[in-house]
């Protein structure tokens, strides 16, 4: 038993739970970040789904949407969940009166993302069509209307003291933006990838965004410049979350969380967790929960804060790290000993606002707002049904009137003894010795699988090199041609793995060899490199349509022009790449869950397409 204990101390992370959570594929999920102990699911079956994080049982099932739930997320308290719809609707539940709240009508396609504020009745939502909506929960219509974004928002946040609101974008911006002015403050512009997510510093006037550049960057709020570039993460950065105390930053990429500080930018501590592409985080107890989904089932994850690294590292520069410890940077007075901190609102301010919310809302433009029958008839199509009575009161219906956040389940999840693993691997062995008496026979068939694997690796490892060696003796151009004359995908996605995050590499030569090979790609079984290719053809669609399209059109010159014939030339096989694969694009945009959202998305950048000659 001593050793047990003693063993069951050393894990850092660990799997906390994994179960089925829908009936179809989970397109979102989000944990309650103030407790940390809850998650709402949502998919392609319509309904939202209300857990306790450690445990399989479902507590509450909310209906009322007609079409797959694409975005979910709880306000602060935890009292209230939303949630938006593949068609652009958005449903609020309050999940203590157990019953439906809000329905908003206004997007014109899927929602993206959501956010409520911190203190008061508003509700912030993005869809696909680029707008960005302020929502009274009070009342029907929406107070303001936030244009700007040039491609889908992927995350939204309020500043702690509900003034400002953040967008992060697939145009690789992050915007600010004044609530109550309804316009833009400022842009930040240095990202050279998708921003995935954005949050606000908890007590300081700074920024964070990670994206899909695999960088997250720091951005002060009174001076609107860049003061950090966190690098080190080698896949796309997907969620991130400050300390609560606010002196380091979490990072979650694929199957790895990293621990950042900055003034100087340095890396902390890298993580290895196995919860492959992390959806959200949440930290409570000095612990921090990270969820994924893959197709119906959810795993959370836990990370036992106490010991991760959050002091010393070394200093990034570019992608280099030195393992050697760095002592602690004296605060620059100009710098972050200095930076402003948000004021957090008072009773008086909070009559203001609600003064100012009302004479906001009645700009509200009615054209969208549907009458309170219309409203009443749907929001009877909504319930809230509750599947644990246990659960569901001691969480949503406690005695005490004091606030139920954090809720009672509050004690840190213990970490499973490191034995098990190894009894489980004893298990197996004996398992295969029952099936196989004969020890040689047991190994043969263990290493045959083994093997097939090593020659496969092995064979993709010689061709990379091959590759490699082409790109820097003649250009990515006739590294791709090689690639590609391989007949290997995989060799063709790691090599666009490569260039998909660095557009500068792009030329028009590089799109005639890689839109031919996207046919297999968005039409593959491999969940990866449909995601590749539909990466790959976003990024043709936004930095050469104008191009391809302008060449075209253009009138004939004069004389014999070589140069732009060829250009010409190029741009017509182009255009014709794209319409094959604008085809492919719109059969697949039918389809229900993520990759159906992601080709809508598609669909909607290609559409110039249809008015091309």
């Amino acid at each position: 038993m001593t050793s047990m204990a003693a063993s069951s101390t050393t894990k850092i992370a660990w799997r906390l739970q994994e179960f089925e959570a829908q009936s179809s594929s989970i397109s979102c999920l989000a944990l309650g970040k103030s407790s940390g102990r809850l998650l709402a699911t949502g998919g392609e079956d319509c309904r939202v789904n209300i857990w306790a994080v450690s445990k399989a049982n479902c507590i509450m099932s909310l209906t009322g949407h007609k079409n797959p739930v694409e975005s979910i997320h709880f306000n602060v308290s935890e009292e209230q969940v939303a949630a938006g719809s593949q068609s652009g609707s958005i449903r609020v539940w309050d999940l203590e009166a157990a019953k439906i709240l809000r329905t908003l009508m206004g997007h014109k396609a899927n929602i993206t993302s959501l956010g409520f504020h911190p203190f008061g009745d508003f509700l912030a939502s993005s869809s696909m069509d680029t707008n960005i909506k302020l929502w009274d929960l009070r009342r029907k219509g929406y107070v303001f209307r936030y244009k700007g974004h040039t491609q889908a928002v992927r995350s939204l946040a309020f500043s702690p003291d509900g003034k400002w609101l953040a967008s992060a974008s697939d145009d690789c911006t992050v915007k600010l933006w004044d609530l109550a002015q309804g316009k833009t403050i400022t842009e930040f512009k240095s990202h050279t990838a998708a921003v995935n997510i954005v949050q606000f510093h908890p007590n300081e006037y700074l920024l964070a965004s990670g994206s899909s550049d695999r960088t997250i960057k720091l951005w002060d709020l009174e001076k609107f410049t860049m003061i950090g570039s966190l690098e080190g993460d080698t896949t796309p950065v997907r969620c991130i979350c400050f300390s609560p105390d606010g002196s380091c930053l979490y990072s979650g990429a694929t199957d790895s969380l990293r621990v950042f500080g900055w003034e100087p930018d340095r890396c902390f501590d890298a993580v290895p967790v196995s919860w492959g592409k992390v959806s959200d985080l949440a930290i409570c107890n000095q612990q921090l929960i990270g969820v994924s989904h893959q197709l119906s089932s959810v795993s959370s994850y836990v990370v036992d804060l106490k010991r991760v690294k959050k002091s010393g590292g070394a200093v990034i520069q570019g992608i280099i790290q030195d393992d050697q410890p760095l002592t602690e940077p004296k605060k620059d007075p100009k710098g972050a000993a200095l930076r402003k901190n948000y004021e957090r609102p008072t009773t008086t301010c909070r009559s203001q606002r609600l003064k100012h919310r009302s004479e906001s809302d009645r700009r509200s433009p009615e054209g969208e707002r549907r009458s309170p029958s219309e409203d009443e008839a749907d929001e009877k199509l909504s319930s809230a049904e509750i599947h644990n009575a246990e659960d569901y009161k001691a969480i949503f219906q406690p005695k005490s009137a004091i606030s139920r956040t954090p809720p009672k389940m509050s004690e840190p999840f213990p970490a499973p003894p490191e034995d098990e693993s190894i009894l489980a691997i004893s298990r197996q062995l004996k398992d295969i010795k029952s099936n196989f008496p004969d020890k040689q026979q047991a190994l043969t068939q263990m290493k045959k699988g083994h093997e097939t694997m090593c020659v496969m690796l092995s064979s993709r490892l010689k061709n990379l090199q091959t590759v490699r060696g082409v790109w820097t003796r003649d250009g990515i151009k006739i590294a791709l041609d090689t690639a590609v004359s391989m007949n290997d995908p995989s060799i063709v996605v790691d090599i666009l793995n490569i260039i998909n995050p660095q557009p500068s590499l792009w030329k028009l030569d590089v799109c005639m060899v890689v839109l031919p090979q996207l046919d297999k790609l968005l039409q593959s079984k491999y969940e990866s490199y449909i995601q590749t290719g539909c990466t790959s053809l976003k990024l043709v669609m936004k930095h050469f349509w104008t191009l391809i399209s302008d060449t075209l059109k253009a009138t004939p010159s004069v004389g014999v022009d070589i140069t732009r014939e060829e250009r010409h030339q190029k741009c017509r096989v182009c255009c014709e790449q794209l319409k094959n694969l604008s085809n492919i694009v719109k059969n697949k945009a039918t389809q229900v869950g993520r990759h159906g959202s992601t080709f809508k998305e598609l669909q909607l950048l290609m559409s110039p397409l249809d008015d091309s000659p």
